[in-house]
């Protein structure tokens, strides 16, 4: 064990082994991180053995533990309630963090006598009851017009007493003339009646839409016995109601009845996991939310703690969960399951969609709030990637480009903070090599530019990129020894095949995620030097073949063979074009040129 205090080593050999939560204090008395545990013993003694200890932020919350107080439970799965409850109470500083989702709206059923139903984004401890919260604010409004149009509820704010009512302190409004309230506020409805208005709301609101219609179809048909047939068809549109609203659910399979279904994503500062509620065959709940990391937890860990969580917010009693891995605990009176394929499994896949979107929301939201966030995390992941000692916040790419030797070109492109500074972005007619030589082309190029940016005093990259393999890094390098470089600028090629990355003398490449943001900004600066290469090598093969073959006649300048090109489109059409259309492209003295140079060629 690590070297401890007295208490500590004292309190550690009398922990139970019984389930239960464990929380650790700091010197001043504030709970630093609590714990759930299947057995204190064992769980609270392994954070003293030096192995366990290995995580920096691991070992610098041991070392701040002075005091551990433990609370005992029947079961794993009390202890994970007990746990959430807790951290939530507390927030310690180093325990997952679920972040606070207060801007989500939910629907609000007042504890009041003729409970009004509110949105608020505020929960109170009245005796209310809360359900949502809503990710979707479209959805919830969806879902309140639907309970306006089937039901007679107040929206009224009067206080609805017995003494109030009885002294008729309130009078009638415009919602009871036009029939869209009962008027209970001068005792024309019974408390009783309202309140079996609201059980059928509350049980709509929790997608038990079902049993609202079976009792709405008795009601129905015990009007139409009695021979109340306007009655009967009010009901009957009630009924229709709820079935249109339920057509538009989103319906996966009727046999998929009560089921919450979980997904988790993450990276390396958080967890984004995603809760379907399945009533009947229809998704009548989304909701995501984000978990914080501190201690490395695992995967299990955090996906369990979300589980406990939302299902005691979302007051679920559902009796199976459909999750992507298992779970270290059991959950009483809940079969887990872990689909493979099949419908089941189209719901696991839709809830990941749902995280995978939340994540991506959260990351644009972020870099709309702070744009300078994103870049610097991408430089930042970058140096890590590539082993820098700097932040490539100057990075430049080379491209050779040429046709079987034929009009050599070069480009480099600069990008500054990850985006392209194009006003930077230069050319290079290649001059001192023959032939297709993409290595020496290289050397060549290299050498130019940074000749001239020391001889200009201009700011050198913090990264150089070149489009190629080991031969074209070593002519790269080769330069730069050459101006005094090649320790003081950090420079990598990318070969295309199997997007290996090559460090000056090591011949074995790195390979770098295929996912990652390192690889895309090399692959998004190579792609752009190919590309501002290949149109700066067309534009000088094209101009090459406009000289070759029209501006050797006498009085035809390049401009003007350009024109002609641009209009007829080859030399066999400008050879067969009249004397008209040739003078109204260049004009008459070039057109009697070009008619006369044709007509001694035949």
């Amino acid at each position: 064990m690590l070297a401890i205090s007295n208490h500590i080593r004292q309190t550690l050999k009398t922990l139970p082994d019984k389930p239960g939560v464990y929380q650790y204090y700091d010197k001043q008395g504030t709970i630093i991180y609590i714990g759930k545990a299947k057995s204190l013993k064992k769980r609270v003694r392994s954070y003293f053995k030096t192995e366990a200890v290995s995580s920096g932020k691991l070992s610098v919350l041991v070392k701040k533990i002075v005091e551990i107080k433990y609370i005992i439970v029947d079961t794993e799965y009390d202890a994970l309630l007990l746990e959430n409850n807790l951290i939530k109470k507390y927030q310690p500083r180093y325990n997952v963090m679920l972040k606070d989702d207060k801007t989500y709206p939910w629907i609000c059923i007042k504890n009041e006598r003729f409970p009004r139903i509110l949105v608020t984004r505020n929960l109170i401890k009245d005796g209310s009851e809360y359900f949502g919260p809503y990710a979707s604010v479209r959805m919830m409004n969806t879902l309140l017009e639907l309970v306006y149009q089937l039901f007679q509820i107040r929206t009224c704010s009067f206080n609805l007493s017995e003494e109030n009512i009885k002294r008729k302190r309130h009078k009638l409004c415009l919602k009871y003339h036009i029939g869209n309230c009962k008027g209970p506020c001068e005792g024309l409805q019974e408390e009783d009646d309202y309140n079996a208005v609201i059980a059928n709301i509350k049980e709509i609101i929790k997608g038990n839409i079902n049993s609202v219609q079976q009792q709405l179809k008795k009601t129905m048909l015990a009007y139409a016995a009695d021979y109340e047939f306007e009655r009967a068809q009010y009901v009957k549109e009630k009924i229709e109601l709820l079935e249109k609203y339920q057509s538009k659910s989103t319906v996966v399979n009727s046999s998929i009845s009560n089921v919450d279904v979980f997904s988790i994503i993450y990276d390396e500062q958080s967890a984004f996991v995603n809760f379907l509620k399945v009533v009947d065959g229809a998704i009548v709940q989304a909701h995501t939310v984000e978990l914080k990391k501190k201690l490395d937890e695992t995967d299990v860990q955090l996906l369990e703690f979300a589980i406990a969580d939302l299902r005691e917010r979302m007051k679920s009693n559902s009796s199976e969960i459909i999750i992507p891995f298992d779970l270290s605990i059991k959950i009483p009176n809940v079969k887990i399951t872990i689909p493979q394929k099949g419908d089941k499994k189209n719901l696991l896949d839709l809830s990941l969609r749902n995280a995978k979107y939340f994540k991506l929301d959260k990351e644009k939201q972020k870099e709309l709030v702070d744009p300078d966030r994103h870049v610097n995390r991408i430089m930042e992941q970058a140096m890590k990637d590539l082993h820098l000692d700097a932040l490539p916040d100057h990075i430049e790419c080379f491209d050779n480009s040429n046709t079987q030797g034929t009009y050599p070109v070069a480009a480099v492109v600069v990008f500054k903070n990850a985006h392209p500074a194009k006003n930077e972005y230069r050319h290079f007619n290649i001059k001192t090599v023959e032939g297709p030589n993409d290595f020496a082309s290289m050397e060549e190029v290299v050498y130019r530019r940074y000749k001239r940016l020391l001889d200009e005093d201009q700011a050198l990259p913090k990264l150089i990129i070149v489009d190629g393999g080991k031969g074209q890094l070593s002519s790269a390098v080769s330069s730069l020894e050459k101006l005094g470089l090649s320790t003081k600028i950090p420079i990598i090629g990318i070969a295309k095949k199997l997007e290996e990355i090559y460090f000056p003398g090591d011949s074995i490449p790195l390979y770098i995620d295929k996912k990652s943001e390192t690889l895309k900004l090399i692959q998004q600066l190579r792609d752009e030097a190919h590309r501002f290469g290949i149109t700066h090598h067309r534009n000088r093969r094209q101009k090459a073949t406009i000289k070759s073959v029209l501006t050797d006649i006498d009085g035809i300048g390049y401009e003007s063979a350009q024109k002609l090109l641009r209009k007829l489109k080859s030399v066999q059409n400008i050879k067969k074009a009249s004397f008209e259309d040739l003078k109204a492209i260049v004009g008459k003295q070039r057109a009697e040129i070009l008619i006369n140079y044709f007509e001694k060629k035949e």
